[in-house]
């Protein structure tokens, strides 16, 4: 095998072309297998194998720089740089990150894991070599939908005025996760039919020099535009167009699913006969949207690019028709966007994978809050996890429940969650986010009647003494296993409490607290500083009731089990009752 020859970067340059196209193959086939094997980024990496070995080949790595947008394509690049193993031994399969990271190796510059980002990082690199009086290349690699970014429009904003080298490689696959959305991609595709010689070009209207590659995913002509561009003293674009999953027949021909599979998914023996899949939140979701759809020409769907975390397959897409809007990878302006839809009389319903609201801060601020648009803001994935660090989606309450005017609600069961859609969607008072349960649905079979235009009104779903517990969405069950807890280790009759809301405190049912209960707990499945408990331990501050917050430190995790995370965090209802003894029970453990 090549590969065998292959140790870092260096070893590349030592190939001859037929080597290197055989080494292709033989990345293909480890991407493929291990992808399968844990699940992963499946074909943007099949894509850009051969465009990542010319890269090596001509550029003098890690001298030279290369960064990576969003590290959807930097497994061969991981391959080719001391990392192999990762790949070759299925017990190393998880020793790596899917994304880049500079602590595994120095070919990686940044932790990168969220889209839009590079050509502003390498526009930050170049900059500073320049003020540094050194001299090197500075490569961004971008692709899958990331130039729909605002970012990566401001980047090549400023990176087109630099007057030194920086080489952009645009990746045109043709698509983003799903099908490309706006204008931007209308002229890529103008210029992949001009073969890079139409007139009307984007890149060249910025400043940038420009070089067009047809077949990005041949390694001569890759080889050959490398190094063409290679020490450039001008800000230089170059397109490449590449044939995303290449390699893999299902990957070509179904390019929107195997962006990112699941494990397992090539072991799937296909079946004509359509698979009728047990009832979710996502199901429901999608049901009550398209519900809306049919009976109000006003409802709007507005997703950012990410059309697979919501359930918005292809077919999906179709029956909403113009009532869908993708904005591409660019939820500020989706943020923006549905604000200006409720201010003229629209329904929008905005669909946001946790993660990704960390973009929206100023527009939900300014856009959305400051102007208390009536939208609909659904947040999908809300909740502590065993994610990498740069997909984590534990910061959303802080983030979201900060800020005036906009109401945060995080329902525990499938009727509240059909009331509280049914509350947001026909309300025209705040902008209403709620976030989706991450647990298995929980259905109680009784229709949910709560005023929830009452906002911070909590729900007593069981009176006690001593203890009271609240239990946010998606640690609800877990609040009614430590009441039981309670009830049987320490004879406390703990209050249960769902409290709904996020963004506020019920301030009535918080003082009445104070009358029989020594200790208030909170849970909530998120982080702490800044989060739902520190609202209820400040309320009662100044009090004789003790307080226990139990939640998600202030930190970046990196693929620590979940149950580990849990264990850290004391959410379990063994640790929560220790830390309740051993807290006041002297006093009330009688």
């Amino acid at each position: 095998m090549i590969l065998d020859k292959i140790y870092d970067s260096k070893d590349v340059k030592k190939l001859s072309i037929e080597e290197m196209n055989s080494l292709a193959s033989e990345m293909r086939e480890l991407i493929i297998k291990k992808v399968n094997a844990i699940g992963g980024h499946m074909a943007p990496n099949l894509g850009i194998v051969e465009a990542t070995i010319a890269l090596h080949y001509v550029f003098d790595l890690p001298n030279d720089k290369v960064i990576y947008d969003v590290s959807h394509q930097c497994y061969p690049h991981k391959i080719l740089t001391r990392r192999k193993e990762g790949f070759t031994d299925p017990d190393k399969y998880l020793k790596y990150t899917g994304y880049t990271a500079p602590e595994e190796s120095e070919y990686d510059l940044f932790k990168i894991g969220h889209t839009s980002t590079s050509v502003s990082l390498a526009t930050g690199v170049a900059k500073a070599r320049n003020l540094n009086g050194e001299n090197y290349n500075v490569i961004a690699l971008i692709g899958d939908g990331s130039l729909s970014g605002g970012e990566a429009l401001e980047g090549l904003d400023n990176a087109a005025t630099l007057n030194s080298n920086i080489i952009i490689v645009v990746n045109d696959n043709e698509m983003s996760i799903a099908e490309n959305h706006g204008g931007l991609y209308g002229n890529l595709k103008t210029l992949r039919e001009t073969k890079g010689n139409s007139e009307c070009n984007f890149f060249k209207s910025l400043g940038f020099e420009y070089l067009y590659v047809e077949n990005g995913n041949n390694i001569q002509d890759m080889i050959s535009a490398f190094e063409k561009v290679k020490d450039t003293k001008k800000p230089t674009i170059l397109h490449i167009h590449t044939l995303k999953g290449k390699g893999l027949a299902q990957a070509e021909a179904d390019k929107e699913t195997f962006h990112y599979i699941m494990p397992g998914l090539l072991d799937e023996k296909p079946d004509n006969a359509k698979i009728q899949l047990p009832e979710d939140y996502t199901s429901i979701t999608r049901e009550f949207i398209k519900n809306k759809i049919k009976t109000d020409k006003k409802a709007i769907v507005i997703n950012a690019g990410t059309p697979g975390v919501f359930g918005f397959d292809s077919e999906y897409r179709k029956e909403l028709g113009e009532q869908y809007t993708d904005v591409g990878i660019a939820e500020e302006h989706a943020v923006a966007y549905a604000s200006a839809l409720a201010k003229n009389g629209a329904k929008p319903i905005f669909t946001v994978m946790s993660s990704f609201i960390q973009r929206t801060y100023d527009q939900l601020s300014q856009d959305l809050g400051l102007n208390n648009s009536p939208i609909t803001m659904l947040v999908y994935w809300g909740g502590i996890s065993a994610a990498d660090a740069t997909h984590l989606c534990t910061f959303d309450i802080p983030l979201i429940s900060n800020i005036p005017n906009l109401v945060y609600m995080s329902p525990t069961n499938k009727e509240e969650y059909l009331a509280m859609l049914e509350y947001a969607y026909n309300q025209n008072e705040h902008p209403i986010a709620i976030r989706i349960p991450m647990t298995e649905l929980i259905s109680t079979g009784i229709p949910d009647n709560t005023d929830y235009s009452q906002i911070n009104k909590y729900k007593t779903i069981s009176k006690g003494e001593k203890v009271a517990i609240l239990g946010l969405g998606n640690f609800f069950n877990l609040a009614c296993e430590v009441k039981d807890e309670l009830l049987k280790k320490l004879n406390i009759n703990a209050t249960l409490i769902n409290p709904i809301y996020t963004t506020g405190i019920d301030e009535d049912l918080l003082e009445e607290l104070k009358q029989n209960h020594e200790l208030v707990i909170t849970l909530e499945d998120g982080m702490l500083d800044g989060g739902f408990g520190e609202k209820i331990s400040r309320f009662y501050g100044n009090s004789n009731v003790k307080t226990l917050n139990f939640g998600s430190k202030k930190e970046f995790t990196d693929r620590i089990p979940l149950d580990e995370l849990y264990k850290r965090y004391h959410l379990t209802k063994e640790l929560i009752i220790e830390d309740i003894r051993n807290t006041i029970c002297e006093k009330i453990c009688k």
